[in-house]
């Protein structure tokens, strides 16, 4: 049950304030991920694998012994550090606060405001994207970071706690950095692009789950089926398709990255995309966190009765 409103407290901290603008830790994650690739990058696997180990083991330890000295000193600030942790590596309002300055410019008829916001998002290049194009740009990109930036942190929160979150997210933000298939990183950010594949294995499937429950169910799981086979990424396939599919939008096809139209497989059925897809696939992500959230405390609910009886 403390897990369960650690969660939504986590949840209604973000609601309120955001991510952090002064400082924010995953920040200075970046900067120490930064450092030790300058000191031990090779062109290898195993030094990919050094890094890793190197920079994420060390905080996801602190982050352990931290709470366990919170729990042995005082409960409720122990609860306090798992709300505020929890509040720290989830990022529900900064979909919204990115997605939707695309969706009022697309609304405006403002096409150059609209590529200069979606650009914030993405990383394809922006400047030749039409109306269409840059709502299902948006559009995919708070479907996929539903589950990068919010559902795969509460999982493993609920699984393992304060280190499963942060585990989750330093991993995902180092696949952010490394997890590049060129040159410098083929083989040092192998380590890094694998480790977010097996930690965001169930977390995505259980996000696609959310996403076809909470809209087109048979039409999601269509897509699912058969679309998400063809992307490129495990994980990305079975949310984006889903979400495509639960919202009854066509998204994917292909886009341009680095001056370069590369062909991507179809995602989803139905009408283009629009402003209005954006704003649904934050409700949709929204919906599902809520969701989570109530399944959480009902499981709370029937554990403390459990032990009470």
């Amino acid at each position: 049950m403390t897990m369960a409103l650690a969660m939504v407290a986590a949840v209604l901290l973000d609601a309120w304030l955001g991510e952090p603008r002064r400082f924010h830790p995953l920040v200075a994650f970046g900067r120490l991920a930064n450092f030790v690739e300058s000191r031990l990058y090779r062109d290898r696997r195993s030094s990919g694998i050094a890094s890793w180990c190197a920079v994420v083991l060390p905080v996801v330890f602190a982050a352990w012994a931290f709470g366990a000295w919170l729990m042995h000193v005082a409960p409720w600030l122990w609860f306090v550090y798992q709300a505020v942790v929890l509040y720290l590596v989830i990022g529900l309002r900064s979909l919204s606060d990115h997605a939707m300055p695309v969706a009022r410019a697309l609304e405006a008829g403002d096409i150059l405001g609209a590529r200069t916001a979606v650009g914030r998002m993405v990383s394809r290049d922006t400047v030749s994207l039409d109306d269409v194009q840059v709502a299902a740009a948006a559009t995919e990109s708070v479907l996929e970071n539903g589950n990068d930036a919010v559902f795969g942190a509460l999982f493993w929160f609920a699984v393992l706690g304060v280190p499963g979150a942060v585990l989750y997210r330093l991993a995902n933000t180092l696949d952010a950095m490394w997890g590049y298939r060129n040159a410098r990183y083929e083989c040092f950010g192998w380590a890094a692009a694998r480790f977010d594949d097996v930690l965001n294995f169930l977390p995505a499937r259980l996000t696609a789950l959310s996403y076809g429950l909470l809209g087109d169910a048979a039409r999601a799981w269509r897509c699912w089926r058969v679309q998400a086979p063809q992307w490129d990424s495990p994980n990305a396939g079975p949310v984006m398709a889903a979400g495509a599919g639960a919202l009854g939008v066509c998204l994917g096809g292909a886009a341009p990255y680095d001056g370069v139209w590369e062909p991507r497989p179809a995602l989803g059925e139905g009408e283009p995309a629009d402003a209005r897809s954006i704003v649904r696939a934050l409700q949709l992500v929204r919906r599902g966190v809520m969701l989570w959230l109530a399944v959480m405390v009902v499981l709370g609910i029937v554990r403390w009765g459990a032990s009470h009886a």
